[in-house]
């Protein structure tokens, strides 16, 4: 079995696939699909402190850490991991406007509300299945675009009701799944 790719790894081959430019001058940067698979992200993340966009999706990466030092992330795709929590985020919760993390095996909540800055999550696919958890999603009052699909708690409840219901407890939100959030007001 081969050994997982770490991050000094992917920045090498990010290097040379970008004819020897260096990626810390990049805004923007892929690490999707590496094989062998990242396990871990570290603190050579940190070093990349131009980087608007970064993802790390396709991956096997089970815990978000290392990315503090990154001060100008807006965008942070992590979609298709193994990611269990939002914990390890605050380091860019002053920057971070999108963050991509669907088909994660993500149920708790806890530690969303520190991302203030945050107008889009996709967080699709996922295993959160009861309101306590997605009313942490209020303490997102930047948030205008949720991808919430195929989570328990809204495939286990009417599609109707479910919108309704999302409207009213996060009165700023404007698209969810990806339709345009239609109030009475409106």
């Amino acid at each position: 079995m081969a050994k997982p790719t770490t991050i000094k790894e992917a920045i090498k081959r990010w290097e040379e696939k970008n004819s020897g430019k260096k990626i810390i001058d990049a805004e923007e940067i892929g690490f999707q699909f590496q094989w062998p698979p990242i396990e871990k992200m570290d603190n050579t993340l940190s070093s990349l402190i131009n980087t608007k966009k970064l993802s790390l999706s396709t991956n096997m990466i089970e815990k978000i850490t290392g990315i503090s030092g990154m001060k100008n992330l807006k965008i942070l795709s992590l979609a298709r991991n193994y990611i269990k929590t939002f914990s390890g985020l605050e380091g860019v919760a002053d920057t971070l406007e999108q963050l991509w993390i669907s088909y994660n095996i993500i149920e708790k909540t806890k530690g969303v509300g520190a991302l203030k800055k945050l107008k889009v999550l996709y967080i699709g696919n996922n295993v959160i299945k009861d309101w306590g958890e997605f009313n942490k999603f209020q303490e997102l009052t930047s948030l205008e675009d949720l991808l919430f699909v195929g989570n328990p708690l809204s495939e286990n409840t009417d599609e109707t009701v479910f919108r309704t219901e999302v409207a009213k407890r996060l009165p700023n939100l404007r698209k969810l799944d990806g339709e345009p959030i239609l109030r009475e007001e409106e």
